[in-house]
């Protein structure tokens, strides 16, 4: 029979729903490491490394003591947590800024996740303890001008020529690409048409990787094309155990279940803000919180926060037991990206005129999830995910 006569804990505004209780003791002490790194090291600089459009490489050997690099990767210098504690550390990297946990997610969920599950043993042990320790940054290219959503289409092609490779094309919107030592690309091959990646060291002859400028979003990151021109590889650069779509498909499904927990860190700090800002406002000889609008408001945002921390806490769960799906990670990618944007959207106007200034996280974050909306896979293509997944007809194939 359940007690009555003892109170319950009292409500905390920022975990209404006492999320902290589902964790174990590791977990919080993960979450709790790197929410003090982005508290010590990432808030106090933010604003200007988005105003200046300056990527902070100098974070990665930082990110790489603090443990975080491919930190759910077992082996090779990797930490191996658990999937819902990599979770709990994107949602907190994002609570600083989108542009450092995408930092964070393409090394540990693409680039390193991409020869961790499909390379050789020599290419792993030649560049994940590097890029664990974050002595080696890593970049993913496959995006392309022409080839978003349809990756199946891209134009990079890779021809035999004796015992090498020879790649051409351009790849498109590549995080960390123009300060990455390597580069894991993906081509089509011109004697089978299949896809296969290829480990492309920098500064190898005819790869090279201009910076995208003039961004308004993601703007602590730095975004690049991939140009190659007859970059000459030899056979030992194949990622040699996948020859099919399923190799890349499986590094964005690693990044999109990243993305549906740093979304709700993002969201959760605009609700932070708007909390504090309502409650200090004075308006009419009072302040902004008392005013039922106001409320209703923030009763908005804690719903969104505490909606999608409990889905992502979901996923980390099904992730953990070996039985999440990349259909529920598209329902989950959805629906936190789209709530985080209405909740930065509905901070900004608590806010008023101060919304706009980087003196507080709200722009900044609403900004950033108009570029986390859109990459790696639309809001689009996720509901026609979803919509096939509820009704087994393809849309879009």
């Amino acid at each position: 029979m359940t007690d009555t006569t003892t109170a319950p804990p009292a409500l905390k505004p920022l975990d209404y729903l006492d999320v902290d209780s589902l964790l174990d003791d590791e977990e919080r002490a993960i979450r709790d490491a790197v929410r003090d790194f982005v508290k010590g090291r990432v808030l106090p600089e933010v604003g200007d490394w988005f105003e200046e459009a300056r990527a902070p490489k100098e974070l990665f050997p930082e990110l790489g003591k603090l443990g975080v690099l491919g930190m759910h990767l077992e082996g090779y210098g990797c930490a191996g947590t658990s999937a819902t504690a990599y979770g709990l550390a994107c949602l907190e990297l994002e609570a600083g800024d989108s542009g450092i946990r995408s930092m964070v997610s393409v090394q540990g969920s693409l680039a390193m996740f991409a020869i961790w599950r499909w390379g050789s043993e020599e290419q792993k042990q030649e560049w994940l303890p590097r890029m664990a320790a974050g002595e080696a940054i890593g970049c993913f290219g496959l995006t392309e001008p022409d080839s978003g959503s349809d990756p199946g289409s891209m134009r990079t092609t890779a021809r035999r020529d004796g015992s090498d490779w020879i790649l051409n094309g351009q790849k498109m919107w590549i995080t960390n690409g123009s300060v990455a030592d390597v580069a894991v690309v993906w081509a089509r091959c011109t004697d089978d048409d299949r896809v296969r990646g290829f480990v492309v060291p920098a500064g190898t002859r005819g790869f090279s990787a201009p910076e995208i400028h003039k961004k308004l979003s993601l703007r602590a990151s730095v975004t690049s094309e991939l140009v190659l021109d007859d970059v000459r590889l030899p056979d030992s650069a194949v990622l040699p155990e996948v020859a099919s779509l399923k190799g890349p498909l499986s590094c964005l499904n690693e990044a999109r279940y990243g993305i549906v927990w740093g979304a709700t860190g993002a969201a959760r700090a605009c609700f932070e803000a708007a909390l504090d800002y309502a409650g200090t406002r004075i308006q009419f000889g009072k302040p902004i919180a008392s005013f039922q609008i106001q409320q209703q408001k923030l009763a908005d945002m804690a719903l969104e926060v505490n909606r999608g921390t409990l889905v992502a806490l979901q996923l980390g769960r099904l992730k953990d037991q070996g039985r999440l799906r990349p259909e529920q990670v598209s329902m989950g990618k959805l629906g936190n990206v789209n709530g985080a944007l209405e909740v930065a959207r509905t901070a900004r106007q608590v806010l008023g005129g101060n919304g706009i200034t980087l003196e507080y996280p709200v722009i900044r974050h609403m900004n950033n999830l108009e570029s986390v909306v859109t990459y790696e896979g639309t809001a689009d293509v996720h509901s026609l995910v979803i919509g096939q997944a509820l009704t087994g007809i393809a849309a879009f194939r």
